[in-house]
């Protein structure tokens, strides 16, 4: 039983940078596609980046702009999103989520299905 725990996230300034970390337990990293989400309230989960179970393949969301990237350490079975030049609108809760399927990755919520519990991005303009 594969299980994600998101880490790392918290206030930050405007135009600072931080990395959120995904930690995967249960099965290594290159069983699955991973991506990252962002919810806001009142607003739909957005995927914001994913990366493939080969780790060859990663995409990004148009909104991601070049501030984001993802990355893996498969010894640390952790898959990271880090984010430089931070904007307020980038505030939200961050989740990691798994794709067992497929070779690719992509950033729709329908494809993932084990999600970790989210970690908190504040930031102060």
């Amino acid at each position: 039983q594969l299980q994600l725990v998101e880490s790392g996230g918290g206030l930050v300034h405007s135009g600072g940078s931080l990395r959120l970390s995904c930690v995967a337990s249960g099965l290594g990293l290159n069983y699955y596609a991973i991506g990252w989400f962002r919810q806001v309230p009142g607003k739909e989960r957005e995927g914001i980046s994913c990366i493939s179970k080969t780790g060859n393949a990663m995409h990004y969301a148009s909104s991601a702009e070049d501030r984001f990237t993802i990355s893996r350490d498969i010894a640390k079975n952790t898959v990271y999103l880090e984010v430089s030049r931070l904007k307020p609108e980038d505030a939200g809760v961050y989740y990691c989520a798994a794709d067992p399927a497929g070779l690719g990755c992509g950033l729709r919520q329908f494809e993932y299905d084990n999600w970790g519990p989210g970690t908190q991005v504040s930031v102060s303009s």
